[in-house]
């Protein structure tokens, strides 16, 4: 069998083309007015329809060449509602979503003409008894009513997926953004690379047909979005960790101390390869892992295996970020540099879609459970 491992010629080019595009279009420094243009030419590519079937308007790839793509996304730290419409919203309908609303949805976010986003538990995790919003039958429709204080969203997204609470259980909701009583606030955020908004929703009526939740299948769909997500969090990560190898390289052989490159002592050289070592392991990580999912049906099996990928790309990342800060000195921390860009980004990814002690814990039960 050939190695998961290896990427094929496809997968190379795909790389090689989003590594070429996101270099010369990236937009953690530009103006935010940037976005909606950089948004276009993504759909262009046609990147919002790589995981999503053909008979849905999609290219129907798989998990690896959606992790290459958040790889290179995370290396340039771009700023764009893929993660929170591809990687969350979509991600959702394919796994928890009805017929009818995939052949609803499907097609206009595969061609990005429209974005959405996913709200959860707060932190974007499934929890059921941490979910916060309740929606209550209203005649033939429903009205929904609550707070996400934190929602992926960057001011843009026509409509949110949302969990919540119903009489008899749980259930998935499709809301327009500009359904009356929707009321979105953005948030000063540390990390200005991920857009945020609190949304409000105070008695929003809602269709019949809003519920897009197939019977049975919400709890075990949103489980498998959360872990297929942090997997495509954690390729991000992976991104992010070799961008801060890479300028922590360039900046210390050309900065000199005592006479010398400050590459050229041992204490950096160390350093820097602790910081190679950890990304290609978190990488091959990821890559195995996402090679993997197509053909994983069992739900706990493939949250221990994102579990591992997820630990080494967060802990990866936050090492790398860290070490690029203190390797480019005083200037690590100033604006004009990026690795404090990059530190922020490996902060907020640490905390979302289950903390790496969350994921540690879910493989620690499930091997005393196999004890």
């Amino acid at each position: 069998m050939q190695n998961a491992l290896l990427l094929s010629e496809e997968q190379l080019a795909l790389q090689d083309t989003a590594a070429a595009f996101l270099a010369e279009f990236a937009n953690a420094r530009k103006p935010r007015d940037e976005d909606a243009r950089l948004w276009r030419r993504i759909a262009e590519l046609g990147w919002p329809a790589v995981q999503v079937p053909e008979n849905s308007g999609g290219l129907d790839m798989g998990a690896v060449e959606l992790a290459l793509l958040m790889e290179e996304m995370g290396r340039r730290l771009i700023r764009s509602p893929y993660f929170a419409s591809v990687v969350l919203a979509q991600t959702a309908l394919l796994h928890a979503g009805n017929a009818a609303a995939c052949e609803r949805f499907l097609p206009e976010l595969a061609s990005g003409e429209v974005t959405a986003t996913l709200i959860l538990a707060p932190g974007l995790v499934w929890v059921p008894e941490a979910i916060r919003i309740e929606c209550r039958r209203d005649g033939d429709g429903w009205v929904m009513s609550g707070e996400a204080p934190q929602v992926l969203d960057d001011g843009s997204a026509a409509m949110a997926f949302v969990a919540a609470r119903t009489e008899d259980g749980f259930g998935l909701f499709h809301v327009s953004a500009n359904a009356a009583g929707v009321e979105r606030s953005p948030l000063d955020v540390w990390d200005l690379t991920r857009p945020q908004c609190a949304w409000r929703l105070r008695d929003v009526r809602l269709d019949a047909d809003a519920r897009v939740d197939a019977p049975g299948k919400l709890e075990a769909g949103l489980a498998r979005t959360v872990s297929l997500a942090a997997l495509q969090l954690a390729a991000e990560q992976v991104g992010g960790a070799a961008a801060c190898l890479d300028m922590t390289l360039a900046y210390t052989k050309e900065r000199v101390q005592f006479g010398r490159p400050v590459a050229s002592f041992q204490a950096v050289k160390h350093r820097c390869a602790e910081m190679m070592v950890r990304l290609e392991t978190a990488r091959s990580a990821v890559r195995g892992v996402a090679a993997s999912v197509d053909c994983q049906e069992d739900a706990q099996a493939l949250a221990c295996e994102v579990a591992v990928a997820r630990v080494l790309a967060s802990d990866a990342y936050r090492y790398c970020a860290q070490e690029a800060v203190q390797l480019h000195g005083g200037v690590g921390f100033t604006w004009e540099y990026d690795p404090q860009l990059h530190f922020k980004r490996a902060q907020w990814g640490s905390q979302w879609l289950g903390t790496a002690s969350v994921w540690r814990e879910r493989v620690a039960t499930q091997l005393l459970d196999l004890a």
